[in-house]
């Protein structure tokens, strides 16, 4: 079974079973609002903007960026989606970043 990290945090949820707060995205326009709105409901400027693709190992790849404030979480959300990541689990040919969890 093939399952984004948002969606499984979503499943969780259902059961009851705590996890953090995130925003998926399907463009990267929308990052500066959801960084924005995550600030404000937990009292932290760090964010985290994650690309959302079917592989580990998304962090050594360059998906996932620890930011600090909604300008650089614009910033990575436009620096990540869109690229080829390549990594273990994906093979040389990579997979295209077409979804973004802040």
């Amino acid at each position: 079974m093939n399952v984004h990290e948002h969606q499984a945090k979503d499943l969780f949820r259902r059961y009851g079973i705590p996890v953090p707060k995130g925003v998926p995205l399907m463009s990267p326009d929308g990052a500066r609002d959801a960084a924005q709105k995550l600030i404000a409901e937990t009292g932290n400027e760090v964010v985290v903007v994650k690309a959302q693709i079917h592989a580990g190992g998304r962090g050594k790849a360059g998906g996932v960026k620890v930011v600090k404030g909604a300008d650089a979480a614009q910033a990575a959300a436009n620096e990540i989606f869109g690229k080829v990541l390549v990594t273990h689990q994906t093979g040389p040919a990579g997979k295209k970043v077409q979804r973004l969890l802040v």
